[in-house]
């Protein structure tokens, strides 16, 4: 048979030919900023790959994006991948200092940033003695007051496209090779960085379009609101291109109203995001009335759904909600509702599409006897499964070749995947994670404080919210403001607790430690005197 190397470019090659008009269209606010045909796209980012290898970027380097769902961001996707380079996506909203250490470690020579993020960028900079050029999406100039560290050299996407583009043959190299960084936000304490290859970018876009799992077609239009920086933007970037659809990404801006003008405007059928965007949209209509007529179907994950707000997105939106669970170690896709499944089946999560293998274990490893009727440790081996993170030593992985997942999960006869709770104490909010150790120990440094815990409360909108329980050294007096204060700056905004709960006495299990299923439990059932912080 022909060798063919299974590499990432092959799906805007593909588009270009076979779906050369069909747009990709770039919003800002709800309205249109931007519109491309597939093929008009493929000739712009091959020749972004020639102006890369100007810059005397080589095979393997790094290029770090910090940037939204915009054209121009997914020009530099495709032409770092099919030049051999590596993207690395960036989240925003992590902290300059987390950031930093991400840039460092991957060793971005490049870093290409929404001139809205000018700012970040002004403080990141300093921070990264790794970075020699700077390219800045989505507009002529540089942002107002920004000076870039002396050393490094800034270009605009349209300069560096007009002065040093030139065509390129993509793909030449081996499907193994890495195309794709993104870190794990610091889930364990620390950020871990997951390389994807070509090869296990492009077996992802496969199994994601199996008629059982997202099963895409050429004739959706489909809306990306899950951030690009995430987890490869749960593989959209390729799918999308890969059937031919029509793409919509809305920017910077992903509040109900906004979301709302798009779906209208540009008659989408499916809509991709966390729940809490389509609680903006569902709030957006519920004021101002209105109906979203080609809207078919919504996407979720990142964090689970209670079933009150699925019920009320399909009546009110009259879309079927698909369910799904994955993990930027995955790729990101792990389960899918089946279209043809009554929702009420599937609401937790789905089945594994082909591809991917799980099993449940005790507490220690062992794979259970039985796999089906009972809650275990959720373990997952897959073609686009991380085998070890980015520059670790030693792999992630069991003797059988499974990884870890660390949440606790059950499987039902027909092979439904339902989670049941984390194994370990992180928090997930709005699809991304949150480190109780991080603001435990920067609280915990108060003098006045004497042990202090966080623990997730379920939330509506979010799914998790952080809540911070404290007690006070003896004799001591603690504000709740002056705690939350002491946290800003340190730790992303959206890690700030909504919530804090003084107490007399913490909770202690036999071993000394805190006592955190009896925390929670004394939460839900109110017996938690509550301080109130309004953020």
């Amino acid at each position: 048979m022909q060798s063919y190397a299974l590499t990432v470019d092959k799906f805007l090659d593909h588009a270009a030919k076979w779906a050369g008009e069909r747009e990709v269209v770039t919003g800002d606010a709800g309205r249109t900023a931007g519109r491309i045909g597939y093929a008009g796209l493929r000739e712009r980012s091959n020749r972004l790959s020639g102006a890369l290898a100007a810059l005397d970027l080589r095979f393997g380097d790094r290029i770090g994006t910090l940037a939204w769902n915009t054209q121009h961001h997914l020009e530099i996707y495709y032409a770092s991948m099919g030049a051999g380079l590596v993207c690395h996506t960036l989240n925003p909203r992590l902290t300059p200092a987390h950031l930093a250490a991400m840039v460092t470690e991957a060793e971005d020579r490049v870093l290409a940033v929404a001139v809205s993020l000018t700012p970040l960028l002004a403080e990141l900079l300093p921070l990264c003695p790794v970075v020699e050029h700077v390219i800045l999406l989505d507009a002529d100039a540089p942002g107002e007051g920004f000076v870039p560290r002396p050393g490094v050299q800034v270009w605009t996407h349209e300069a560096l496209l007009a002065t040093r583009g030139a065509p390129v043959a993509w793909g030449r190299f081996d499907e193994q090779s890495p195309a794709g960084l993104c870190y794990t936000s610091g889930t364990t304490g620390r950020p871990k960085g997951v390389l994807y290859t070509h090869r296990s970018n492009y077996l992802h876009t496969v199994r994601a379009l199996q008629a059982d799992a997202l099963a895409y077609r050429a004739s959706d239009c489909i809306l990306v609101a899950v951030p690009m920086f995430h987890a490869n933007g749960w593989g959209l970037p390729f799918a999308a291109p890969a059937v031919g659809a029509k793409l919509v990404l809305p920017g910077r801006q992903t509040d109900g109203a906004s979301l709302t003008r798009l779906i209208r405007d540009e008659g989408v059928t499916v809509a991709v995001g966390v729940q809490t965007v389509w609680l903006g949209v569902l709030e957006h209509l519920d004021k101002v009335g209105g109906e979203l007529p080609s809207l078919e179907r919504i996407v979720i994950g990142g964090s689970s759904c209670p079933d009150s707000l699925i019920r009320r997105m399909e009546q009110r939106l009259g879309a079927r909600v698909q369910t799904s669970w994955g993990m930027t170690e995955l790729s990101p896709l792990g389960t899918v509702a089946p279209l043809d499944v009554e929702p009420a089946e599937t609401r937790a999560s789905g089945r594994t599409p082909l591809g991917l293998d799980l099993k449940l274990t005790d507490p220690q490893g062992v794979t259970l006897p039985e796999q089906r009727g009972v809650v275990g440790h959720l373990w997952v081996k897959g073609h686009s499964t991380v085998e070890r993170y980015f520059k670790a030593e030693a792999d992630a992985l069991d003797a059988e070749g499974y990884f870890d997942t660390g949440d606790l999960a059950s499987i039902d006869a027909d092979g439904n995947l339902t989670l049941s709770g984390r194994s370990k104490d992180l928090i997930k909010s709005g699809g991304e994670w949150i480190n109780p150790a991080e603001i435990e120990d920067i609280v915990g440094r108060d003098p006045a404080v004497g042990l202090v815990a966080v623990i997730g409360r379920e939330d509506e909108k979010w799914g998790e919210r952080p809540v911070l329980v404290v007690e006070a050294r003896q004799g001591q007096r603690l504000e709740a403001q002056s705690l939350i204060g002491a946290l800003r700056g340190k730790v992303a905004d959206w890690w700030l607790p909504d919530e804090v709960v003084q107490i007399g006495a913490m909770p202690l299990a036999a071993t000394g430690k805190i006592d955190r299923n009896r925390l929670r439990a004394d939460y839900l059932a109110g017996k938690l005197a509550t301080e109130g912080v309004n953020l």
